[in-house]
Formats: C-alpha cells, structure tokens, sequence
C-alpha cells in the first residue's frame, strides 16, 4: 500500500469524526517531540536544537497548513491568522506562563559559592547570545512582514522576499553549526537518522489531521467551529503541542530551549508561512494586522532587553505577558 492509498484509507476512516483527528494530530505530535530529545542527547545543542530542529517540528504543522490552504485556492486571511495566533501565543503566553511558574534564567543565579563551572558559564554566555540572535530575526522578519504589508495585501512578489529571507535564516544556521562540529572536531552519530524518519513520519500523521479537520469545519462545523474562525481555531491547535515542549523544557531548567524553540517557531510562520501561501495567491490583511505586529515587536523588544541585561525573564514579566494575550484574545476573536 502506497502512501497515496494510505491518505485515501485513512481519510475516509475520520473524515466524519473531529475527535480521531484530534488524537491523531496529538499523537504525530507528541512522536515529533518525543524523538527530538532523543536528538538533543545524542548530541544536538540545546540551542541548535531549539533555532533548527524544534521549529521544523513544531511549526510542521502551520506549514502544512499554509500550504494546504494556498493549494487549494484558501483564503489567506485565514493563513495570516494563524501566524499571528501562532507567533503572538508563542511570545506571550507560551514563555510568560514558564516565567510565572518556573525559572527562567539563561544566566543562572550566583550560588554565593566563589567556585564557579567556567566551562558551564561559557556555556550559559554562548546560549544567551543565541537566543539574543534568535530574538533579532523574529524582530526583523515581523517588520519586514509589516513593511510589505503597508499596501494592505501580500502578492507574489512579497512571497518570494519572505521565503527567501527565511531560506537564507536557515542556510546561515546550517552552516554555524557545521563550524561548530569542525571546530569541537565532532561527529553526528548515524542513527540520528531513524530519529529523523520518526519525526518526518509525525509529520505525516500531521498532515493528515489537519487536512481532516479544516474540510470538517468548513462543510459540518457548528458554533465557534465555523470556517470564518478557521484562522484562529487552527492557530490554537498547532500551538499546543508547541507549548508542551515549552512547558516541559521549562520545568527541567532549560529556559534556553523554550525562548529557541518558541522564537524559532515564530521564524516558521513569520516568514515562511505567510510567503508560502503569498506565492499561491495574495493575502488581504486584516483589521488587527497592526495590534498583533505591535504585540509582537513590543514583546520581542521586552524579551531581548531582559535577556541581554539580567540574562532573565522575571516572573512579574510572565504574568504581563499573559495579560498582553488575553487582550489580544479578547481584541481578534471574542470583541466584535
């Protein structure tokens, strides 16, 4: 059985039922997520892990989305909601909430104790100037997307900038850590690879939940469930999963991999995302373009200034940040 056959079956099993799509969605998921720490012990770096690994995974599924959506003829609007949820989720809530709840310091407190790790203070200092770089492409790439989007749409031509700038995000990555591997005269193990067709299969599994969930909405849904909140339903979902690993490297004191892991998947969706469906068909932007780029640029601004200055996020930050969600919450979906 090819896997054509295999979408054919599997797509005719739960085309009627949002509930087995929804556990087979969390399933790929939670397998994607599963194997990428199996990645990080087998000798991916944190940050390497979090800036070009977790992204491809956790934001899988917007890509998925965006492209389904673009190939189908969609409505882009729809698109562009769901990375503005996805990225304004990502650097609100989903790093505001570990803030509140656990610690989140990249350089770690002064023990009182004079011995000190110099190796692990060279590493906690090398983390932070990562994500800092992270943090400026998410900056750059949101006023970029702004900039191109001042004449209320995103054509063809905005698309191709936006994917190109992202390819060449990635290409730069690429090749820091091919310096990285030279310069520690270090080796990838092989069986990275089975990790790797593990995380491609989640991505499938992926796929095929979303591309059962957005025709039952769109022909069945009921309520909230309706095709004018696709945008922002799909954006809620494909989050989720995004913030169990943030909640979860969080409480095991990796702050370092959340901000990553959060920023990089804002990297997926703002370019990549957006210029994805913009080379498909133009966008038309929406009424709350400006309060979600403004939420997102001021966050980014509040969270590179902490990190640079106190190597932290502190906890009263956490919960202003989850304040600043409610009221985008409040101003996109629930306010007429």
């Amino acid at each position: 059985m090819n896997l054509l056959e295999i979408n054919h079956f599997m797509t005719a099993v739960y085309k009627n039922d949002p509930w087995f799509s929804l556990g087979l969605f969390f399933a790929a998921s939670f397998l994607m997520i599963w194997r990428l720490g199996a990645l990080e012990k087998n000798g991916l770096e944190g940050t390497v892990l979090g800036t070009l690994i977790m992204p491809y995974c956790s934001g899988l599924s917007n890509l998925i989305f965006a492209y389904f959506m673009g190939f189908s003829g969609g409505n882009g609007t729809l698109v562009l909601e769901n990375c503005l949820v996805n990225n304004v989720t990502n650097l609100t809530l989903l790093i505001g909430v570990p803030a509140v709840f656990w610690s989140m310091h990249i350089i770690p407190r002064k023990s009182g104790k004079k011995k000190n790790n110099r190796n692990q203070d060279k590493t906690n200092q090398l983390n932070r100037l990562a994500v800092l770089l992270t943090l400026i492409g998410m900056l750059f790439f949101t006023g970029v997307l702004w900039a191109l989007a001042r004449d209320k749409r995103l054509d063809l031509a905005d698309g191709l900038v936006l994917v190109g700038l992202f390819f060449f995000w990635q290409i730069f990555h690429v090749f820091e850590v091919l310096k990285t591997n030279v310069r520690q005269e270090r080796k990838l193990p092989w069986l990275m690879i089975i990790d790797i067709a593990l995380i491609i299969a989640g991505g499938y599994g992926v796929y095929l939940s979303i591309e059962s969930l957005v025709t039952w909405i769109s022909q069945k849904g009921t309520g909230i469930f309706v095709f004018k909140n696709l945008g922002w339903l799909s954006g809620f979902l494909m989050v989720m999963p995004n913030g169990l690993m943030a909640f979860y490297y969080a409480k095991i004191s990796r702050p370092d991999i959340v901000y990553s892991s959060q920023v990089g998947d804002g990297h997926i969706c703002i370019p990549m995302c957006v210029g994805l469906f913009a080379l498909f068909k133009a966008i038309q932007i929406p009424v709350y373009f400006q309060l979600s780029i403004f939420i997102l640029l001021a966050a980014g601004i509040l969270h590179f200034f902490f990190i640079l200055f106190l190597g932290r996020l502190p906890r009263f930050m956490g919960y202003i940040l989850t304040g600043a969600y409610l009221v985008f919450l409040y101003k996109g979906l629930i306010s007429p």
